[in-house]
C-alpha cells in the first residue's frame, strides 16, 4: 500500500551566481523550517535553463532521531544541527 500522496512547492528566486543563490537557500530553507510542512534539508539550487542539474545546499546525512545535518553541503568534520562559527 502506497503512502499518501505529497506535492512539491517550488519557489523561484533570482540570484546573480551560484555561491549568492546557495547562500539565499539556506537562509530561506532556515526560516521555512519554523512550518512543520517543510523539509529544508532537501533544497536544493539549480540554473534557470538548466533545471535538471541541481545542487545541494545543506549535507543530505541523517543524525539520531531521523533529524538532518544542518551544516552546508560538503562540509569538512563531522555532521552537527548548528552551525560552528
Amino acid at each position: 500500500m502506497a503512502g499518501p500522496r505529497r506535492f512539491v512547492i517550488h519557489l523561484p528566486v533570482v540570484a546573480g551566481d551560484l555561491g549568492v543563490a546557495v547562500r539565499l537557500a539556506r537562509v530561506v530553507a532556515r526560516w521555512s523550517s519554523l512550518l512543520a510542512a517543510t523539509d529544508p534539508g532537501e533544497t536544493t539550487v539549480s540554473a534557470e535553463d538548466d533545471q535538471g542539474v541541481r545542487h545541494r545546499v545543506f549535507c543530505d546525512l541523517r543524525l539520531a532521531g531521523n533529524r538532518r545535518c544542518l551544516l552546508r553541503a560538503g562540509h569538512d568534520g563531522p555532521c552537527a544541527r548548528r552551525v560552528h562559527r
